[in-house]
């Protein structure tokens, strides 16, 4: 597998070496030089989950690794399922959350870890990465207890929810985590920064595992095919897709496996007041604004890191933007799409209810709906409680680390104090 730098293109590496470098230079996000194209996807989605998922990444990979290798960091990393769920006549939850953190990030995160053990050359390796929630879990319980590699994790102070900063907060070992006096694109800020200082890079082995890295991104591309795979074939020849999104991570991989053959009619890019997306698509200006805080935090980001990649893609396959769907939610508003679920008889969080909110508004007659649920709901047990009047039970995973201390440390938005934690670590 080649990939480029799509702001520097003549940069070309392997999949390895994408794996292994995050970023590439200038900043610039990898992209597949190649895209396969699966011609018969019914015969793939009659496969199951790990099989199906193994075909898809080996095509990805291709001769890199071999398929029996590939097959078993598949089977390793998604040991849980990614069921839908009917909430009304033509309208589907996917459930992302039956992992170890209770959210759809421990895809990526599990099979990422699985990926750099598989291409490391057995140095040490530092992974930094920025987290709005829901991230920082899914890489720490992922590289937990892993020999040779430490893990440093930024998150907003004050700025995620109580029991997600408990849930990757008190793993200790080589997990370090870091509340920065900001927000996630600040987080998000500081990262890029070490990324820029090469002789860093070079001494701490760094290396990140945000949306940024392709193995994470590769990996979610699968659960869109098994959300596929659930449906009748009339089902899912008119299918509409509802993302929430944040980093828009989850919108590219979804784009990617209709780019591989999914046949996904649209998408709806659902965004809460942080809408650098929805305007943009409707202007034409890119224009972040200030990052405002929200009940669904995991989505309060200005500057969406992968949005390059989605423009990339759509280039490449002659989409227009213009086939996008749009919108913004506000917190009212979510709350109010999570006491219509209630009362459907499906409990959601804000993130789930955004993506369903204009999925309700935009779908058509004939069509479809699909609309992803990245998160448990007891993960925003205390938003979710004093929107439906509620006291949501703590899944074992929440309940067990809700009783343990914190272990991180605070910081200023300061990118050499943060070289110092960096150091101080290894």
């Amino acid at each position: 597998m080649k990939l480029y730098n799509i702001k520097e293109n003549d940069e070309q590496v392997s999949f390895g070496q994408a794996v292994r470098q995050g970023l590439g230079r200038n900043q610039g996000l990898f992209f597949p030089a190649e895209l396969p194209k699966f011609d018969d996807v019914d015969a793939l989605l009659a496969e199951d989950f790990v099989t199906r998922s193994s075909k898809i990444l080996s095509a990805l990979i291709g001769d890199e690794l071999s398929a029996d290798k590939v097959n078993s960091m598949v089977d390793a990393a998604f040991q849980f399922p990614a069921p839908i769920k009917s909430v009304k006549d033509g309208v589907y939850a996917l459930e992302l959350f039956h992992g170890p953190t209770l959210a759809f990030k421990d895809f990526g995160g599990r099979f990422m870890a699985q990926s750099l053990a598989a291409v490391s050359d057995g140095g040490k390796i530092t992974i930094l990465t920025a987290t709005s929630g829901d991230t920082g879990a899914a890489v720490a319980h992922a590289f937990y207890g892993m020999e040779d590699i430490n893990v440093v994790i930024l998150y907003p102070k004050g700025k995620i929810s109580p029991l997600q900063e408990k849930l990757f907060c008190t793993l200790g070992k080589n997990i370090h985590t870091v509340a920065i006096d900001g927000d996630f694109d600040a987080c998000q800020a500081l990262v890029k920064q070490a990324f820029d200082d090469a002789a860093l890079r070079e001494e701490i082995g760094l290396n990140s595992a945000n949306s940024i890295n392709i193995s994470r991104l590769m990996a979610q591309i699968c659960y869109y095919f098994e959300a596929a795979s659930q449906m009748s074939k009339q089902e899912r020849e008119n299918l509409v897709v509802s993302v929430p999104s944040g980093n828009f991570g989850n919108l590219t991989a979804g784009l990617l496996a209709k780019a591989l053959g999914l046949p996904i009619k649209r998408f709806i890019a659902a965004t809460n007041e942080n809408d650098t997306v929805p305007r943009y698509l409707e202007t034409g200006k890119w224009e972040p604004k200030p990052t405002v805080a929200t009940t669904s935090n995991a989505m309060d980001v200005s500057q969406p890191n992968n949005w390059p990649r989605i423009e990339e893609l759509c280039q490449l396959k002659g989409w227009g933007l213009d086939t996008l769907g749009k919108g913004k939610v506000s917190d009212e508003q979510s709350a109010e799409s999570v006491r219509d679920l209630k009362a459907q008889g499906y409990l959601c969080e804000p993130h789930g209810a955004i993506a369903y909110r204009l999925l309700d508004e935009q779908l058509q007659d004939g069509e479809t709906g699909l609309f992803l649920c990245t998160a448990h709901p007891a993960k925003f047990k205390e938003v979710v409680d004093d929107i439906l009047g509620s006291d949501i039970d703590l899944p074992g995973p929440l309940a067990k680390h809700a009783a343990m201390e914190l272990l991180s440390e605070d910081l200023a938005n300061d990118f050499n104090a943060l070289k110092e934690v960096l150091r101080r670590v290894q």
